[in-house]
Order: structure tokens, then C-alpha cells, then sequence
């Protein structure tokens, strides 16, 4: 395997910015702005606008879209196209 053409992994912490929570895990992503973290460590931060803990298909606040009502509008809209010759 040649060496020095594999990006560095290391610990990073990323920071939610919709609910505020910030995860520890490691990544290829680096960042020069540092965050020191429980264990007393200093981690580069990376802020994330959505994340697992703000995305709403991962938290169950889904809105649930009325799709009876479009197939049923698509069908009206398109009974007679294409019939038979």
C-alpha cells in the first residue's frame, strides 16, 4: 500500500447547530477550529446544520404526506389519455 496518499482519521467532534448536541467520532474531515471535550481532550469541531439528532425522519416529527390525494387528482387528471384505438 504507498503510504501518504490516505487522508488522516482521527477524532472529530461535530457540533448539531439545529438542537446544540455534540458527538464524538472519528472521521477524514478536519477543521482548524478546536472544541475541548469531557475526557479533557481538544478535538477539531465540525458544525453541522442537520444531523441524526435534528433531522426529523430520525426523530419521528415526519409530516406525513397526503398521497391517497395526489394519486387520486393524477387519475382524474389523466382518465382519457392513452386509450385504446
Amino acid at each position: 500500500m504507498k503510504s501518504d496518499i490516505h487522508p488522516k482519521y482521527e477524532a472529530v467532534v461535530f457540533n448539531d447547530l439545529a438542537s446544540g448536541t455534540k458527538f464524538l467520532t472519528k472521521s477524514t474531515v478536519s477543521s482548524s477550529k478546536t472544541i475541548e471535550w469531557e475526557d479533557g481532550n481538544t478535538y477539531p469541531v465540525i458544525d453541522v446544520e442537520i444531523s441524526s439528532e435534528s433531522h426529523p425522519f430520525y426523530t419521528g416529527k415526519q409530516r406525513i404526506m397526503d398521497s391517497a390525494g395526489r394519486v387520486e387528482r393524477f387519475n382524474a387528471r389523466f382518465k382519457g389519455f392513452g386509450g385504446t384505438k
